[in-house]
């Protein structure tokens, strides 16, 4: 399987602009006024006024950059757009039904019919079903309708009447949009501090160095990451060799992953151990390449170890030269068999004590075609099979003697374009099980752990030190005979 070219990693963090939320806003914003208003740039006159007109609206633009709208918090954008329209009562009714045709036909043919049939070969009559995500879809990406539509109105309306009316000369003109733009940010504040309180619990202290790993329990660590894997349409799906993994092992019942639940975000929280604010990657668009902390990568160099993280061109933005990329521009039935191939191709040449492999086929299936069609369970189901096939190389091998198995989900997904990010029904909880010599038998942990606890865990089956600012818990639960529950500092 190739690896991914450095075209498509530049690529990748250049979709993101449009991918993600809020960078999407202003870009749409920008980009839709310049079309509605194409015969206006080769008049200087008009063109000047239409940029000091756009300086007006930056206000709006930071406000809705700083601040997400996730999940029911969407519903009260609607309320600022009420408030200009009674205040105003002026709105470019043409305007916004361009804006409005322009975003479904970005979102629905463009995003989810030409680029998902170019990148993993999707129907060319994908639209029949995306435009259903785009609506349904309760994460900030550009996807949102329910979301970016009331911005996207707002700020077009403000920019537009400001052009037409010269409100960006007028003293009273600015007053009354200095106290609107007030208005906006109070109730933006108000609603963030007392309705948006649905984020994980984080561990305050670090994991504690009073009880450092000693001795290794296990010769390597493989960690099986199926993305986006959905807990209880895992449930649902026919897997037996992995029901055997977890029967066979530990199973942790309440695995929470992080907050944004996005595919960069969960990985290197997993994988240092600590979370978004400290490590430093906030979304799948990462403005400053490289994370702010040591992963488990580091750990295992301090002790000689190797460790390899196989996985797609995004994740190379946070871990860098630790990241085996493989490329996603494929079929998405080819995807994950060529990442098991590419897996055993670096077990045999490298012989990594970790390895750590990213499934992506569930994950592009549930944002291609969603969560609740037979398509995604069947992609599940492949990956079943697929891990077992790897799993039974491995044995072949002679590299699962005292190889403890971590097979899990970075996060869940709701329905919808996007499909994960802020927490909806779905993404929250993840399967998350090991198997292993050393780990108990049919056991099921009831208690909520955190994938934070995945570096951690690691770093304590191969005898490595803790990443220096890991905040997981070790899962000992999961233990034949665990030393000393780690305390937090």
């Amino acid at each position: 399987m190739k690896s991914a070219s450095t075209f498509e990693k530049i690529a990748a963090r250049c979709w993101n602009l449009l991918n993600e939320g809020k960078p999407f806003t202003p870009i749409f914003v920008i980009g839709t006024m310049l079309l509605f208003h194409f015969a206006d740039l080769f008049d200087s006159g008009k063109l000047y006024a239409l940029f000091i007109s756009f300086l007006i609206v930056i206000p709006l633009l930071v406000a809705y950059f700083i601040y997400d709208f996730p999940l029911f918090l969407r519903n009260y954008l609607w309320m600022p757009f009420v408030v200009y329209l009674i205040v105003w009562n002026t709105v470019s009714v043409p305007l916004l039904l361009f804006a409005t045709a322009l975003y479904f036909f970005f979102t629905v043919f463009f995003w989810g019919t030409l680029y998902y049939h170019l990148r993993i070969g999707t129907s060319w009559l994908n639209f029949t079903r995306f435009w259903k995500l785009v609506l349904k879809n309760s994460d900030s990406t550009s996807g949102n309708a329910q979301e970016q539509l009331p911005k996207l109105f707002l700020i077009l309306s403000v920019w537009e009447m400001a052009y037409q009316n010269g409100v960006a000369l007028s003293a009273d003109g600015l007053i009354g949009l200095a106290l609107f733009y007030g208005f906006v940010f109070i109730f933006t504040v108000i609603l963030h501090r007392n309705l948006f309180d649905w984020k994980p619990k984080m561990n305050p202290g670090y994991t504690s160095a009073d009880h450092p790993p000693g001795k290794p329990l296990s010769d390597k660590v493989v960690v099986i990451v199926i993305d986006g894997m959905r807990k209880e349409r895992f449930s649902e799906a026919k897997t037996p060799f992995l029901d055997s993994l977890k029967e066979n092992g530990t199973e942790f019942m309440n695995m929470e992953t992080v907050y944004p639940a996005r595919t960069v975000v969960c990985f290197t929280s997993m994988f240092t151990g600590t979370y978004p604010y400290e490590h430093g990657i906030k979304s799948n668009m990462v403005w400053k390449l490289g994370i702010k902390v040591e992963s488990i990568f580091d750990s295992l160099r301090k002790i000689g170890k190797k460790g390899r993280l196989l996985g797609i061109a995004h994740l190379v933005d946070s871990m860098g030269d630790d990241v085996e990329t493989v490329t996603a521009v494929m079929h998405n039935d080819q995807a994950d068999p060529n990442i098991i191939e590419r897996a055993k191709k670096i077990m045999k040449e490298q012989d990594p004590d970790l390895l750590v492999v990213q499934m992506i086929a569930t994950d592009q299936t549930g944002h291609s075609r969603g969560v609740l069609y037979d398509e995604y369970i069947d992609k599940i189901q492949e990956a079943d099979a697929l891990v077992e096939n790897f799993v039974a190389w491995l044995d072949k091998e002679g590299k699962m003697k005292n190889t403890t198995l971590i097979v899990c989900a970075d996060h869940g997904q709701a329905d919808g374009i996007g499909g994960h990010g802020h927490l909806d029904e779905g993404e929250r909880f993840v399967p998350f099980f090991m198997n292993g010599p050393e780990i108990l038998k049919g056991k099921k942990v009831e208690d909520k752990h955190s994938l934070v606890s995945v570096a951690p865990t690691i770093a304590y089956l191969l005898g490595a030190p803790y990443p220096d600012h890991s905040r997981g818990k070790v899962l000992l639960e999961a233990l034949h005979e665990p030393k000393e529950e780690c305390k937090h500092a």
